[in-house]
């Protein structure tokens, strides 16, 4: 195993203070045991940030994906259910690990445990890796006395949930790819085949037709459009990842997505089979409605959805049952309702959110389906018009000119 070079940060068996220095090991965990060896007790272990052209920069940083989390607890869930202790197997899981920022938040979990911090509460300390969902799972599971139980469901939610993001991600590859090869070809002709026909149109005299005239203006200025195009790109990025997940973005942009023509029924019917799966898997645990409908709307992605859930929440603590404001919901279709309402007579409540997830799903798959089959078509002739304008523009004056000479 290559021998990295890693930080940390530690104090002695009886307090006092932090110490601060470096170390070469095989992994985190390695660093660790040395530190325990001398006395020392580890608050935070991560490899040592790179310099100069080999710094890692905040933005590349690999992120904890969905994934990610849904092969930890997996994994996680695995071991301690084979009989591991939880430090034990943190251990390996980071070990095992290739996701450096998760590694640092699982290596500083481990120091946390071991200073008589409950799994949950080290998990806490880092909510930029691991969600609510997750936390509060696997409190109820150290309560309950069923941990590796708990871990289990988190990884099969998490499992659904890349399932639907990988049905997204295949419905919206055709189209993007189309969308950057007819950006790409209209750059191509205006930089590169609108010059040429230009020089031949000042040989020939006479004023050009107006879409030619447009196609010539923006030929000229593609030295400085591309380049500001560029920027705007740049900025946009920069702006967007700052405001993403700021409330009052998140307050005005969400509910436009659920209302959007032709994704935005996919992306509502995707926020209710990740609202019913998450709210059947924390009730199964044992988790009380008004809890999990907190965590639920945190865990939804959906501002518009998480809001809709808190008026929910207030409705049945005022005595009201769950099915009639989730009625009244405008962001739920009609049949959560009527399926809730069953539920909740028949005192089945879990197993029929679990069956509302399973249909919408379905439908999910469906609708992706019927995406891709509807944009195609779309971009299609949009492409054709852009390309098929372009070329047409730029022969208008030769069509003008043999029509000239039939004249004469």
């Amino acid at each position: 195993m290559p021998v990295e070079d890693y930080t940390y940060r530690a104090v002695g068996a009886s307090g006092g203070a932090v110490v601060k220095g470096s170390m070469e090991a095989a992994s985190a965990s390695a660093v660790i045991s040395k530190l325990r060896a001398q006395g020392l007790h580890p608050l935070e272990v991560a490899p040592t940030s790179k310099t100069g052209l080999n710094q890692e920069i905040p933005w590349f940083e690999k992120r904890v994906k969905l994934d990610d989390l849904a092969v930890l607890t997996n994994q996680l869930a695995g071991l301690i259910n084979a009989g591991l202790p939880l430090l034990r197997a943190l251990a390996v899981l980071i070990e095992q690990t290739d996701n450096k920022k998760l590694v640092s938040a699982l290596t500083a979990v481990h120091a946390d445990i071991e200073g008589g911090k409950a799994f949950s509460a080290a998990l806490g300390m880092h909510p930029d890796v691991f969600p609510p969902l997750m936390i509060s799972l696997v409190r109820v599971g150290e309560t309950g006395g069923f941990l590796g139980d708990a871990l289990e469901s988190v990884a099969k939610s998490y499992r659904s949930d890349v399932e639907l993001q990988q049905k997204i991600k295949s419905a919206l590859t055709y189209p993007i790819i189309v969308l950057i090869i007819a950006a790409l070809g209209v750059t191509a002709m205006l930089t590169f085949i609108v010059p040429i026909f230009e020089n031949m149109f000042a040989s020939m005299g006479g004023e050009l037709p107006l879409p030619t005239q447009i196609l010539v203006v923006l030929s000229r200025n593609m030295l400085w459009i591309l380049p500001l195009m560029a920027v705007l790109i740049i900025v946009g990025v920069v702006w967007y990842r700052r405001v993403k997940d700021t409330d009052s973005f998140r307050g005005n942009v969400d509910p436009i997505k659920l209302k959007m023509p032709i994704f935005g029924t996919l992306i509502t019917k995707i926020a209710v089979a990740r609202f019913a799966r998450n709210l059947s898997m924390m009730l199964n645990a044992g988790v009380p409605l008004l809890q999990a409908l907190e965590i639920v709307g945190k865990a939804a992605n959906n501002r518009a959805i998480e809001v809709a859930l808190a008026d929910v929440a207030v409705s049945i603590s005022q005595g009201r049952s769950f099915a009639l404001p989730l009625s009244r919901a405008q962001v739920f279709p009609p049949l959560v309702a009527q399926m809730v309402s069953v539920g909740e007579e028949a005192g089945t409540l879990p197993e029929m959110l679990e069956s509302i997830a399973d249909f919408f799903e379905a439908e999910v798959n469906t609708a992706s389906e019927q995406l891709t089959a509807t944009i195609e078509p779309i971009l299609i002739t949009l492409l054709g018009i852009v390309i098929g304008g372009m070329v047409i523009s730029l022969y208008m004056p030769i069509f003008g000119m043999y029509d000239q000479l039939g004249k004469q």
